[in-house]
């Protein structure tokens, strides 16, 4: 997965850049340059996720807004 953030300014950008070092995370930075091929791979990446959603639902692996709330109906009436 991939996300794309402009920052406001260096200030922000040391300290999300801190934060990904200190979760050990890859990252790439002072991507302007390249902002259209980065924002085309996004897209990509995001369609292609959604195709893959598709399918799954099409396969029938989801669950119905009505079992969740019976879930949850269910969960909270027994911690009463």
């Amino acid at each position: 997965m991939g996300i794309l953030v402009s920052v406001k300014n260096q200030q922000e950008e040391k300290v999300l850049i801190a934060f990904l070092e200190s979760l050990n995370y890859k990252y790439q930075s002072g991507v302007e340059d390249k902002a259209d091929d980065v924002e085309g791979e996004f897209a990509n990446q995001y369609n292609e996720e959604l195709n893959q959603a598709d399918t799954r639902i099409a396969q029938g692996e989801f669950i119905l807004h009505e079992d969740v709330e019976a879930y949850f109906a269910k969960r909270r009436n027994s911690n009463t």
